[in-house]
């Protein structure tokens, strides 16, 4: 772990400000460039010598010989967490955020309209989580043969929302099989949460194994592998803006634009790290290679929960370059998460 105590503040300051000038020039910082800024009162040669001290300890490189240097996702993360200054909204930009949230729309509407917001007022890839349900009342399964081992799962939780999922047996089934199967489960379990429908059969699994006949062990995949409590399977998320990032310099590597839209269209890798953002049940900045995935490895994602009935259901965000404005997107992401929250407690 990078002990930032072991920087002086002569240091931090020049960082800060090398690092303020990337995001907003896009060029490579030189020596001569930093001596002339006004905050520094250093001579050329002390400040070659920090910046070769902080090229040192990993927080800033040269992208070529003799070129001034730009931070690196260790240097971008000492900026982040100790240096950065946030700027709060003004009365214009805050009025503006509020007021896409008065109007009334249905949910699914309401997480559209959000995503497109963060998109327009951060030029950036504005995401936005769709609420995890904790309890998810069944009304209705079906199984519907596809092919050899796999079967088609359409289950209908709480009043209308119907889910299709496809999954992988361990036998082939007849149709006579899976049909009784899901008599079985309407029959007795309708209006009852769906991860206690799991554990009650395989908590039933376990007491009778022995003794338990064809039907029962039928009953029980198809539950455990339909009801699957994977929360990365009961997720999704909406996205607006993904072509703002073709505009931006830093991502105009085309193969690298190719493979962060089919990340966005896959949507598990995405949709992993918004999790883990959940989990941590707090703002939360991934720059670079810290999301883990090495498709995002030139971008920052800024996210942060919403909140309904006092319990954290999802999370919104940006997805943008590492040289991004974090000292205006990280209050927009704040903000919006609460204007978020608060309209889905009205809806």
């Amino acid at each position: 772990m990078f002990r930032y105590n072991k920087i002086s503040e002569r240091a931090q300051n020049l960082l800060k400000i090398l690092v303020s000038r990337y995001i907003r020039e896009g060029q490579p910082i030189g020596s001569r460039t930093l001596s002339r800024d006004v905050n520094l009162d250093l001579s050329p040669a002390t400040i070659r010598n920090v910046m070769a001290d902080l090229e040192e300890m990993g927080l800033v490189c040269s992208p070529h010989t003799s070129a001034g240097r730009v931070p690196t996702v260790r240097g971008y993360r000492l900026f982040v967490d100790t240096l950065l200054q946030i700027k709060p909204l003004n009365n214009e930009e805050e009025s503006h955020l509020r007021r896409q949230f008065i109007q009334e729309y249905d949910i699914q509407r309401l997480l559209e309209q959000t995503s497109s917001l963060l998109s327009e007022v951060t030029h950036l890839a504005g995401v936005v989580m769709l609420p995890r349900r904790d309890s998810k009342a069944l009304r209705h399964v079906e199984f519907l043969s596809l092919s050899e081992k796999r079967v088609l799962v359409v289950l209908v939780f709480n009043e209308k929302e119907v889910e299709n999922r496809i999954i992988y047996t361990s036998r082939s089934y007849t149709s006579a099989e899976l049909q009784s199967t899901a008599n079985y489960l309407n029959n007795a379990f309708i209006g009852k949460n769906i991860k206690a429908v799991r554990s009650d059969l395989l908590r039933e699994l376990q007491e009778t194994r022995e003794n338990m006949d064809k039907m029962m062990q039928a009953v029980i995949e198809m539950a455990d592998k339909a009801f699957d409590s994977d929360e990365t399977m009961e997720r999704d998320f909406v996205i607006a803006g993904q072509t703002n990032l073709m505009e931006v310099a830093d991502l105009s590597n085309i193969e690298k634009l190719r493979d962060l839209f089919i990340a966005f269209s896959e949507k598990h890798d995405i949709l992993h790290l918004l999790d883990q953002a959940l989990k941590a049940q707090s703002m939360q900045i991934f720059i670079g290679e810290e999301s883990g995935y090495e498709v995002l490895g030139d971008c920052s994602v800024i996210t942060s929960p919403y909140t309904v009935n006092g319990g954290m259901i999802g999370v919104l965000g940006v997805i943008g370059p590492t040289r991004m404005p974090y000292e205006r997107v990280i209050p927009i992401v704040d903000l919006t998460a609460k204007l978020l929250g608060s309209a889905l407690n009205h809806c």
